[in-house]
């Protein structure tokens, strides 16, 4: 038996496959028009979200969204979204069109990154820290609540960020071979 979760991350999976132009459509479209469950209109005016979508500009039919989305209301007859529903659709919506812009803000602070530490190396004054360094003292790990990742509420986003450590260690990893050579003097 599928479970409420699985409703909400089946929900969250159909969004996530949903077009850009079409999700910003929805997200207007669920703020401006009655929402229903269970059918694609009612007679007193009422759409389902990807009508409100389609309306606002939004021109993609994704039959899995519709699915998802009354699965997890649990329709069983065409009726108004709750404002429950209705907050998770937005809230979901918007999660869903954020992660899209991350990639571009990640992309920006590495190239932010790279130019402070250019203009340190240049200089020859700011040296990061590696992770085989012996003194250590600053880190603040007797301090409750310290962590090297912040508390997530969602197993998505807790994946991605997991994953990106791992990529990180992992180039760390593929550049410690050079630091122990420069360290003993021999050349590349």
């Amino acid at each position: 038996m599928r479970t409420k979760r699985c409703g909400i991350e089946d929900l969250r999976r159909a969004i996530d496959c949903l077009p850009v132009e079409t999700r910003l459509a929805m997200l207007h479209g669920v703020r401006s028009n009655p929402i229903i469950v269970g059918a694609y209109t009612d007679r007193t005016g009422g759409v389902c979200p990807m009508l409100a979508a389609h309306r606002c500009g939004g021109r993609t039919s994704l039959i899995s969204f519709a699915h998802a989305w009354d699965r997890f209301a649990r329709a069983k007859r065409a009726r108004r979204a709750t404002e429950r529903e209705l907050r998770i659709l937005t809230a979901h919506l918007e999660a869903s069109l954020l992660a899209e812009q991350l990639p571009e803000l990640d992309r920006a602070m590495v190239e932010h990154r790279e130019s402070l530490e250019r203009g340190a190396a240049d200089q020859g004054t700011i040296r990061r820290a590696a992770p085989d360094d012996p003194e250590r003292s600053a880190e603040p790990r007797e301090h409750d609540g310290w962590a090297w990742l912040r508390p997530f509420r969602r197993l998505d986003e807790y994946q991605r960020a997991l994953e990106l450590v791992e990529a990180e260690r992992d180039a760390l990893a593929g550049a410690e071979p050079a630091r122990t050579r420069e360290r003993a003097g021999t050349p590349a």
